[in-house]
């Protein structure tokens, strides 16, 4: 189990990507476009930089849903390695079979 005051900071950094995502992509956009004037461009940038440095999607971990564990997460059922191999063992992921050849 991840500690709690790890999954809050992934937590946040999340809400926070949410929130500037938008403004992100308008300057990524302006600071990406060849037909513009350089100083535009350049004042793009500058913006780009001045938003916080956890509003990136770059920054974001994938996690388990169950333990927060930042490692070996299958990201199409969005949990770990140990805890996917423990709910297919039961039996509670419909599909999910033991492979046997």
């Amino acid at each position: 189990m991840a500690k709690t005051a790890v999954i809050n900071r992934d937590l946040k950094r999340r809400v926070t990507v949410e929130k500037f995502a938008a403004k992100r992509t308008a300057l990524q956009a302006i600071a990406n476009n060849m037909s513009l004037s350089d100083e535009d461009r350049f004042a793009a940038r500058q913006k780009l930089q001045a938003l916080p440095r956890n509003s990136s999607p770059v920054r974001l971990r994938n996690r388990c849903a169950l333990t927060g564990r930042p490692r070996g997460v299958f990201s199409k059922f969005g949990l770990g390695r140990t805890k996917l191999r423990e709910y297919a063992m039961r039996g509670e992921i419909p599909g999910v079979v033991k492979a046997s050849w």
